[in-house]
């Protein structure tokens, strides 16, 4: 049964996620704040952490900072502000997703499913390690080399980078990438893939330009034949 740490200092909101969270066959942890949360999640496996912004003690970007140290735990956060910078922020420190208050209980429910079904070892049977130079991406240990020293990147830069890479020479389009790699019809705009594939080109450092520029389109990983 997957279990799902729900944290937020409002016990109204913790009890109605729990009540759809239960009837869809989840278990459910709770924590009433940030503090709290960042101990459970590393005394404990879970499998996502639904994650209130404004909370007393340890806020929830903080208490995902945290968390971050010792785990990767998708994390779902609940706000009730819904401005760009706030959203870019969160996904910079490892946040998978965002939900703005008031929120549909159905509509959480969804995106919890889809981003755990993420999380999941993929069973596409490609080659698990691509070696391009010095760049060494490995699928199933989920890491990025370059040099041989461990490129530090945040959950969804790796999604991002690994669907690219497994449609390799293809045209993808920023609606296309957001249905794949977000998993459902994000709530927003496509300035949300400019960014992460912003992150993800410094993050690649020398390596950055596989990642192809389709202006007006997407982008596209192309790989330069030795």
């Amino acid at each position: 049964m997957p279990r799902i740490l729900v944290v937020d200092d409002e016990p109204k909101i913790r009890a109605l996620i729990r009540e759809y969270a239960e009837w869809g066959g989840y278990e459910v942890v709770e924590a009433a704040d940030g503090m709290e949360a960042a101990e459970l999640a590393k005394a404990h496996d879970y499998d996502v952490i639904v994650m209130d912004i404004m909370m007393p003690k340890l806020d929830g970007y903080s208490a995902v900072k945290e968390i971050r140290k010792t785990k990767k735990t998708p994390v779902i956060m609940l706000s009730a502000r819904g401005e760009e910078y706030d959203k870019l922020f969160g996904f910079e420190i490892g946040v998978d997703d965002y939900v703005v208050k008031p929120f549909s209980p159905k509509e959480l429910m969804a995106r919890i499913k889809a981003v755990i079904a993420r999380s999941k070892p993929s069973r596409i049977s490609e080659e698990e390690v691509l070696i391009y130079k010095g760049l060494e991406i490995n699928f199933t240990a989920r890491e990025v080399k370059i040099d041989g020293q461990k490129v530090q990147m945040t959950p969804k830069e790796y999604d991002l980078l690994f669907f690219l890479v497994r449609n390799m020479n293809i045209a993808l389009s920023r609606e296309k990438l957001l249905e794949e790699v977000w998993g459902f019809d994000f709530y927003g705009d496509d300035r949300t893939v400019d960014t992460h594939i912003k992150m993800l080109r410094n993050s690649l450092g020398e390596y950055r330009n596989l990642i192809v520029t389709l202006r007006g389109m997407g982008y596209k990983f192309e790989k330069i034949e030795q």
